[in-house]
């Protein structure tokens, strides 16, 4: 299933380059091993999918956008990207770890995902995602429904495709799976956006899309510059927005007595 959002990896890889860097930090929690078999979900243009690769691991990108495998197989034609969607997937073969980064929290069927995560793994298998927590990009979200609402007279928060949960409902959701859960840390992470005072409007045209189904080019530019201008208050800091992330941080094991 092609994702919602229409994704652009170009300006992707140019101005959001931030989301891969961030996410080398996550790698040092999975700790890839030479031979080892891993999938990484939501793997988008394949950065981290080839710093994987790096460590002699053998690994496969699964995204839900065409447009970003397409990008992914360009940049790293040595590795297996396939798209496919990450809430409903049958793995061909099972795998000692899935690794997921800035992904899970647009996949709102989330127990589906973590059961299929479940079925992926090998017994004793390894999950390692970090993704938006509760309350992830608020003061954004919060602007968005603003405008949308005031001058659009459109619904956003039944347009929201973000899934963002609490540190205790992400456990027990894993829990109900079978995962045993090792690590949830959950944390603040200011993120500063390129491009000054344009970053949010960059921002918004890479992950905003849903929210502005039906609406003209001409109206998503205008509703895009209120929103940009109304979050200016309380994310610009020296010379910067800084989006308001929140992340989920998480390491999970399949029992190794399971089926």
């Amino acid at each position: 299933m092609e994702s919602m959002n229409q994704w652009k990896p170009l300006d992707y890889d140019r101005k959001l380059g931030f989301v891969s860097e961030y996410g080398k930090d996550l790698l040092s929690l999975l700790n890839p091993q030479k031979h080892e078999t891993i999938l990484d979900l939501g793997c988008g243009t394949g950065d981290l999918t080839s710093e994987i690769a790096a460590s002699g691991a053998e690994v496969i990108g699964l995204d839900a956008s065409s447009a970003m495998i397409e990008r992914a197989r360009a940049k790293y034609p040595e590795i297996s990207f396939r798209t496919g969607d990450a809430q409903r997937f049958n793995a061909d073969r099972l795998y000692d770890a899935v690794f997921s980064n800035a992904a899970l929290h647009w996949m709102k069927n989330a127990e589906d995902a973590a059961q299929s995560v479940m079925q992926a793994l090998k017994p004793g298998g390894r999950f390692v995602a970090e993704f938006g927590g509760a309350g992830n990009v608020g003061a954004i979200v919060r602007a968005i429904a603003n405008v949308l609402t005031r001058d659009y007279g459109i619904d956003a928060d039944a347009r929201n495709p973000w899934y963002f949960p609490t540190p205790a409902e992400y456990a027990a959701l894993l829990e109900r799976q079978g995962f045993i859960v090792r690590l949830m840390v959950y944390f603040d992470r200011p993120t500063k956006l390129p491009d000054g005072q344009k970053g949010m409007l960059s921002w918004l045209s890479q992950f905003g899309g849903p929210f502005f189904a039906g609406l003209t080019a001409e109206q998503i530019g205008d509703a895009c510059g209120k929103i940009s201008r109304e979050v200016l208050g309380s994310l610009w800091k020296d010379g910067a927005v800084y989006a308001d992330y929140k992340r989920l941080r998480v390491v999970a094991e399949k029992p190794a007595a399971a089926n």
